[in-house]
């Protein structure tokens, strides 16, 4: 864009400014502006709380706009599916084309704040229960736009509590005094919540789990079990060997077929007597300090439990 800034696009900013005020934010190059941000809500008169969807239009403006269209990239879209989301991008085209040569960005916010006062509803699934949201839900939304169904956001709240509380407890005090406050968190991007959940709890289950068909195993989960045995029986056949005898965390036994017939057995008892019989050492004794696996090679025939989380 040159130094000399078109007087339609001064007076378009300064419109932007004097309406939208601290909601948009106008960079610049010099004196000349290059990119109008905005968060776009939609109409819901005074009742803030009643938005449930929102998203950021960047529209950034090219040397000779308006004379040529500038580029639109809509971000953070919140309680938006990717449907509604193409639609708008294929609209904002249209309207792009039918307004070259003057100011577009008013165009714009109407255009996609149409679009979400249409769909003022949260699109998609609640991540906690992964069922959508239904006619009858009760949900909220966050601070950070995220949606939640109200009691299944509560259950999320009071667990996240109760798993502080027990890790606490496992901690000497000294730590426990010095460890920060339990804050509960938004479970899709961690930002912090500030919801009482006994409020929460009040609400109804969602009514997409009180209507939905019992649990049963479908030929696909048959066929998945199958799939999985197979490859059990197959880990076994090459060495590979689950330790299951004590309790806790399983370790990771990793040993060879040739290890499972050796190991323990009469047959490698014999033949390390009639080594030592010869004079030579079993298990080539002079590499017996050497890790296993190395290329000396023979100084550990047993397993290697090189992943055990006990220690």
């Amino acid at each position: 864009m040159t130094s000399v800034v078109d007087e339609r696009v001064t007076d378009e900013v300064e419109a932007l400014v004097a309406i939208l005020m601290d909601d948009v934010i106008i960079r610049r190059v010099g004196n000349v502006p290059t990119v109008i941000e905005t968060v776009v809500n939609p109409l819901t008169g005074e009742d803030i709380d009643q938005q449930y969807v929102c998203v950021t239009l960047v529209v950034q403006l090219t040397p000779n706009y308006p004379d040529t269209s500038p580029d639109v990239v809509l971000r953070n879209p919140r309680g938006l599916d990717d449907d509604l989301i193409a639609s708008i991008h294929s609209q904002i085209k249209i309207k792009l084309a039918d307004c070259l040569g003057q100011p577009v960005v008013f165009e714009l916010i109407d255009l996609i704040r149409e679009n979400l006062t249409e769909c003022n509803l949260p699109s998609g699934q609640c991540v906690i229960c992964l069922f959508g949201f239904e006619a009858g839900d009760v949900f909220i939304k966050t601070q950070c736009y995220h949606h939640f169904h109200s009691h299944c956001l509560a259950n999320h709240l009071i667990s996240g509590k109760k798993y502080y509380k027990e890790e606490m407890d496992k901690l000497p005090n000294w730590q426990q005094v010095e460890a920060p406050p339990y804050q509960p968190c938004c479970p899709v991007c961690r930002c912090v919540l500030s919801f009482d959940a006994d409020t929460l709890k009040k609400a109804p289950p969602p009514v997409g789990s009180i209507n939905a068909a019992p649990f049963r195993v479908t030929p696909e989960m048959l066929a998945l079990q199958r799939k999985m045995s197979l490859l059990l029986a197959r880990q076994i056949r090459r060495g590979g060997v689950v330790g299951s005898s004590s309790p806790g965390p399983r370790p990771l036994t990793i040993t060879t077929a040739a290890d499972a017939v050796t190991n323990g057995s009469s047959q490698a008892s014999q033949e390390g007597k009639s080594e030592v019989a010869d004079g030579q050492l079993p298990g080539n004794a002079s590499n017996a300090g050497s890790e296993p696996g190395s290329p000396q090679g023979q100084g550990y025939r047993g397993p290697y439990r090189g992943f055990n989380r006990r220690g």
